[in-house]
């Protein structure tokens, strides 16, 4: 008994990280939906192409573009947090520009190459600290257990990653074509934790369905932004509401829902404004006009990527619970 002990922190009195309804919702949910989009996709015809404009939308700008500027929230909106590592989250964007315009005067493929793989890394680093957050949550500390949900999460994200490798070209890319090189006991006993394996699942589901079983820009869109981005808005936001008390009064009228969304959305829809006139030129219906800005791209495509790099990087400090704190409300062992 006393060996069982060990591998288990005390029963808490939650083991969800929000909620049961909001879990579900923010992870099984994102995952319906993207599953769902499938099947509308199929009865729409646009299953084998390109994502339409109705898909990149709310799917592109709505939730992947907007999820970059949810770190501003976690970092650069709250004050006290900005003064803790002043350091780090001031020379993280200034070394990403720095490199991206170097990497950028090289070669446009070379820049592209490494930001999606540096994309790649954080999204799959991102599904394995999801079911780190419920294990904290639930006291787990056995180590077999850490390698079998380890194991879980990296096959489910790798393998389809290595198919994708291995069977490239496919019709569908990370940013741009060729930025890749070719019934148990414990839930009789009630000891489970159903949000963390919620994570493994849906991941399971929608990498394979997105990257595996369909060759298509739209399946590829619908199953990989939607689970990304949804969860990680949710949880700042829930950070943004829990810093709330303790921060200045900007920061608490910015917590608000509505205004969290906006703001978000405001600054996704004016950086993709920025792309679409500046670089891209295939939205004059939503943005307008493209300008001729080519002799600046060496150093306008760095910039405009710079979020997008900032999160990528600042997203493996800025959730790890031993440098962070005040996180620990999220993972202790009682109801939030």
């Amino acid at each position: 008994m006393t060996g069982a002990r060990t591998t288990r922190a005390a029963a808490p009195k939650s083991r969800w990280l929000f909620s049961p309804r909001a879990d579900v919702c923010v992870f099984g949910g994102s995952a319906l939906v993207s599953l769902a989009l499938l099947v509308l996709g199929a009865r729409a015809g646009v299953l084998d192409g390109e994502a339409p404009d109705w898909t990149w939308v709310p799917a592109v700008l709505l939730v992947d573009v907007a999820h970059v500027y949810a770190t501003a929230f976690r970092v650069y909106f709250d004050v006290e947090e900005l003064k803790r590592r002043a350091w780090l989250y001031g020379f993280a964007p200034m070394v990403a520009f720095a490199l991206g315009v170097a990497l950028y005067s090289e070669s446009a493929a070379l820049f592209w190459r490494a930001l999606a793989y540096l994309a790649v890394f954080h999204f799959v680093r991102q599904q394995y600290g999801w079911v780190a957050m419920y294990r904290a949550r639930a006291g787990e500390r056995g180590r077999v257990g850490w390698l079998v949900d380890s194991a879980a999460v990296y096959m489910a994200t790798l393998y389809p990653l290595a198919y994708w490798h291995a069977h490239l070209p496919r019709r569908f890319w990370w940013f741009l074509p060729g930025d890749f090189t070719q019934l148990p006991a414990w839930v009789v006993r009630g000891e489970g934790n159903p949000g963390k394996d919620m994570v493994v699942v849906t991941t399971v589901l929608c990498w394979y369905a997105g990257i595996v079983a369909f060759n298509s820009d739209y399946a590829f869109t619908v199953t990989n932004v939607v689970i990304h981005g949804v969860p990680y808005i949710a949880l700042v936001w829930w950070y943004a509401r829990m810093r709330a008390p303790q921060a200045g009064k900007l920061y608490r009228q910015f917590a608000r829902w509505p205004v969290f969304l906006a703001t978000l959305w405001l600054l996704a829809y004016a950086e993709e404004l920025l792309w679409d006139r500046g670089v891209w030129h295939e939205r004059a219906w939503l943005f307008g006009a493209a300008w001729d800005w080519s002799s600046l791209k060496v150093f306008l495509v760095p910039l405009l990527a710079l979020p997008q790099a900032t999160h990528y990087v600042l997203d493996g400090f800025v959730w790890r619970r031993r440098s962070n704190p005040q996180l620990s409300s999220l993972t202790k062992n009682q109801e939030v």
